[in-house]
């Protein structure tokens, strides 16, 4: 289903169709729910920056849902959030948009267990897949969303409340007709802006040279961002951020990957 079509409700639509409660899914969601029983929420628009896709959830991932949601999961209609409150500490917090099945950011919520961790999808098995994940290593500084990016960001994170925003890979839409889909554009930026603490930094990634020199030229130009590197330069993967599989055939093949971090200095 194409979202972004004008027979989309305005309203949210819920992540668990048929069965569950304000205190989680019931405990029969896991045996019998299909893909399409756990939806993301969001709320109407002219553009999306992506699609859902449809995908067949494993019984893994549909028992993670009905099993984990009610410590991992944070929703869109809850409305803003208290970091402090939902992870018990003060401790920096980093947004991940866009984390597909979720390994990269497992990743780094397990090598930085003093950091903490929200993680923002639209694909229902990948966050199936991430909160079994989580609940088998036993990872406790990471929530997550089944939702679209831009309305948590507008309507659940504080002003000036993240250290880190990760943009690993967003869809290029690589057609030209199709480009204004692209996430990364200068009203988007101005959002993570207003998102970001002073001295937080905005890191993107991108395996399209073309996505990747728009993201500089919108970044270069952005108010209140300073490139960490220099003026009109890519910036070397930092440690943090571990290689995708992807990547790594990427790299075999040739293929290039570049990164980009700006800094919000006002």
């Amino acid at each position: 289903m194409d979202i972004n079509s004008d027979d989309v409700q305005d309203d949210t639509t819920p992540f668990f169709e048929e069965s569950g409660s304000e205190d989680g899914p019931q405990e029969d969601v896991g045996s019998a729910a299909r893909s399409s029983d756990f939806r993301p929420e969001y709320r109407k628009k002219a553009i999306r920056s992506y699609v859902l896709r449809a995908g067949r959830m494993t019984e893994g991932q549909r028992n993670a849902f009905s099993r984990g949601w009610s410590f991992y999961g944070l929703k869109l209609d809850d409305g803003p959030i208290d970091a402090e409150i939902i992870f018990g500490r003060k401790a920096p917090l980093i947004i991940e948009i866009g984390f597909g099945m979720g390994d990269s950011l497992l990743q780094m919520a397990s090598a930085a267990p003093d950091q903490d961790f929200i993680g923002i999808e639209v694909h229902p098995p990948g966050v199936g897949r991430l909160i079994a994940s989580a609940e088998e290593q036993k990872i406790t500084n990471l929530r997550v969303y089944l939702a679209d990016a831009t309305d948590v960001l507008n309507e659940c994170i504080p002003a000036q409340s993240l250290q880190r925003l990760q943009l690993y890979f967003p869809d290029p839409w690589h057609k030209k007709k199709h480009n204004k889909r692209r996430i990364v554009q200068p009203q988007f930026v101005q959002l993570i802006r207003d998102k970001l603490e002073v001295g937080g930094v905005l890191h993107m990634a991108t395996d399209w040279q073309h996505y990747a020199e728009q993201m500089l030229e919108v970044l270069e130009v952005a108010p209140g961002f300073k490139n960490t590197v220099a003026e009109q330069q890519y910036s070397p993967r930092p440690d943090y951020r571990p290689l995708t599989k992807f990547e790594k055939r990427g790299e075999r093949l040739g293929h290039g990957v570049w990164d980009l971090l700006y800094q919000k200095i006002d």
